[in-house]
């Protein structure tokens, strides 16, 4: 069994910041990429953030220059720095991970969101 936690989340005023972290925890044998999306209501969801297990990042164009995707490795966790946020920020951010519990096939988890709200 696998488990994503996310925490961090709450509310916060235009410009500012907030970090979000996630760990997973279980039967783990290795980690992939892991990474962030965001769902706001009425909106499908969209991937904010990724980061391979070596290092490399990818951010949506909404977001590069604002926010930040690290990982530690040996905590199984992935961190999401978030500044000058805007109301358009406003979403449920899930954490992803691509996991191995063994050599031969890995599998896509999700954590149960955290609500991010940005106020004018």
């Amino acid at each position: 069994q696998v488990q994503l936690v996310e925490s961090g989340g709450g509310l916060v005023q235009a410009g500012g910041s907030l970090r979000l972290s996630c760990v997973a925890s279980g039967s783990i044998l290795s980690i992939n990429a892991m990474g962030w999306y965001r769902q706001a209501p009425g909106k499908q969801r969209e991937l904010v953030a990724v980061i391979t297990d070596g290092g490399s990042t990818n951010y949506a164009d909404s977001v590069k220059g604002r926010f930040t995707i690290s990982r530690d490795n040996a905590k199984n966790t992935v961190y999401l720095q978030m500044n000058s946020l805007k109301p358009e920020d406003t979403a449920v951010y899930y954490c992803n991970a691509d996991i191995r519990r063994s050599w031969a096939s890995s599998l896509t988890y999700w954590g149960q969101g955290t609500q991010v709200t940005v106020s004018s």
